[in-house]
Formats: structure tokens, sequence, C-alpha cells
């Protein structure tokens, strides 16, 4: 209708926002078949290469091991998994390589990091765990966790910041380290959300029991005292324990090789990350103090104690519905 009223091309385009040529070839359709040229009949496009059954082959072997299929490499690429694919004897699906990454990709197939795990043997692996769960859950404003963090050592430390696009922040190389390392002993509150601790030259039994009469001393009352931490030898010492025994303070064990039981290793990440992460202490001096002074900042600004048992609540709440008990893998469901 526009150029029948004498519109010029170009304005048609502007007006419907298309493409000259794609005006032009409407017009000369409409003028060669008439109102026919406004039902093109698109047909229904390229025949699938590969059907519904290869996408499920595709994702078998993508999920597979390589090594179980007689390749000699731990893990696929797209290259090689696509001619894996081209050339195997049970089933030959032949997909290029961007369209076997959108594959991938569209059934949640992602390239990840290997992750390790730890499965306890301690025959009293779940008398413990019952243990810590009781006393976090029914004394969290009396609970604490202590451990070590470390060993420390002074030298470049890789880690993430924010700089222009190609320019990462660059550390010295180092092949002589002569300060030796520290460990970091560590007591955290998880009623109020508090860390506090002190940088040691070892581990030992004096050094563990003085991080115990610390966290005593934050709950002075006389009333008693919950304290989880690990299984090592300078944790518990007949000093220790007689110390414990006459101060009211109970030691809550973890499991051997479940460290993720005790509290206080979740604090550990954020202090690497944002303390020794990308950078380069002259000494441990200085490590030292940067550690005192993340953990003023980070105490200053812990979470209320109402989000801390409000989070609490969330997670039984979420444990309960998937009847899961703490400390536990999610029970697998059950055919009916």
């Amino acid at each position: 209708m526009a150029s029948a009223s004498g519109t010029l091309v170009p304005a048609i385009a502007r007006l419907v926002a298309a493409d000259e040529d794609t005006v032009r070839d409407v017009i000369h359709a409409f003028n060669e078949k008439g109102l026919a040229a406004l039902d093109p009949r698109w047909a229904g496009g390229r025949p699938r290469l590969i059907s519904d059954d290869d996408i499920e082959f595709v994702i078998a072997a993508a999920t597979t091991r390589p090594v179980t299929l007689d390749r000699p490499f731990t893990h696929w690429s797209v290259r090689k998994l696509a001619g894996s694919l081209a050339d195997n004897p049970v089933r030959i699906v032949t997909v290029g390589r961007e369209r076997l990454r959108q594959i991938l990709c569209e059934r949640g197939i992602t390239f990840q990091h290997t992750r390790t795990w730890k499965e306890s043997t301690d025959p009293d692996k779940e008398t413990k765990l019952d243990r810590i769960e009781r006393v976090t859950t029914e004394h969290p404003d009396r609970c604490f966790s202590f451990d070590q963090f470390g060993p420390l050592s002074i030298r470049p430390c890789h880690g993430s910041a924010w700089t222009q696009a190609s320019k990462p922040h660059r550390l010295p190389a180092t092949y002589r380290r002569t300060h030796g390392i520290r460990y970091f002993h560590g007591c955290y509150s998880l009623d109020d959300d508090q860390l506090w601790g002190v940088t040691r030259r070892r581990k030992g039994g004096d050094l563990s029991l003085a991080a115990l009469k610390s966290i005593r001393t934050a709950r002075p009352d006389g009333e008693p005292v919950y304290v989880i931490l690990d299984n090592l030898s300078a944790n518990k010492t007949p000093a220790i324990r007689s110390w414990a025994a006459k101060n009211n303070v109970e030691l809550c064990f973890t499991p051997t090789n479940a460290s993720w039981a005790n509290p206080i290793e979740a604090q550990f990440g954020p202090l690497r990350t944002f303390t020794m992460g990308d950078s380069n202490h002259p000494n441990h001096t200085v490590l030292a103090r940067r550690l005192q002074d993340y953990l003023r900042w980070r105490n200053a600004n812990a979470r209320h104690p109402d989000i801390l048992a409000a989070q609490r609540r969330e997670r039984a709440r979420v444990r309960s519905e998937r009847q899961q008990r703490w400390g536990r893998p999610r029970p697998h469901a059950t055919a009916a």
C-alpha cells in the first residue's frame, strides 16, 4: 500500500524497520502473485541430522570417563568427544563442535573442576555428629569452635581483584623462603558470630589450652561451655582434659576426617581470601597484623544474632523437608 501511494523504498524500509532488499522482494512478489505473496508457505526446513536417541547417546558418552571407552585420556574436550562420536563402533553420531557444545549446554552438562572428598572411618562418627548437632541447636549461645589454620608461609599468594581487562595484578616469583611457617589459632563464637585468635610458631597442647582459656573467658559466669574441635593430639592432652573438667568446659570432638563438622572451618575461607589472596607480605609480623586488622573489621560487621538464628531455623526446615539429618548426605529416593 505504501508503494502504491508513491512512497519510495528507503522510506518504506524505515517505516516497517526492514531491509530495503526485503521491501523490494515483497513488492515484486505482490506484483507477480497478488495477495498470495502474503502467505510465503515456508517449508519445514532442513531435516534433522541427529535424532533424540542420538542426543541421548551423546549425553551418555560425554558423562562417561574416556578410559571406559578405551580412549587414552582422562577427560573429554569438545574436539575429542566429537571425534569419538564420529568413530564409535556402537553408534556413529556426526555432529559439529558448536552443535555439540549447544547440546551439552541444553542438558546442563558443563566443564567443572574435580572435587575431592574423604569418608570418615571413625567408629563413633554418628555419636559425635549427634553431639555436635545437639549443642549447636540447643545451646548456640554457649557453643564455640576452635581450630588451627595453616601452615602460613611468607610467599606471594595468588588471588582475585578488580582490574582493567587483560591487566591482572602481578606478583613476584619467589624461590627462597627463609621465614619459616606460622599457625593461626582461631576461636569462633556461634551465637554472636565473633572470630578471634593469635598467630603461633607451632602447634602444641599449651597453645591449645591458652585458646580454650580465652573461650572460657568469653563466658565467665561458670555455666557450661561447649567447644567443637578436631582430634589433633595437641587438643586433647591430659592437661586440657583436666582443665576442661574443672572449668565446666565440654570438648566436642569432630569425627576423624570430618573437619567440615567444625563451624570455624567456614570462617577460614574468607580469612584466607581477604588477607592472603593477592598479597605479598614481607614477613610474619606484617601478616599477623593484617590478620588482626581483618578480624577487627569482620567482628565489627558481624551478622546480627537474630539473623543467625533465622538462618539456623531455615536450614533445619529444609533438612526436615528433605528428611535429611544434619551432617549426613541427602537420602536417595526409593522407587514405590
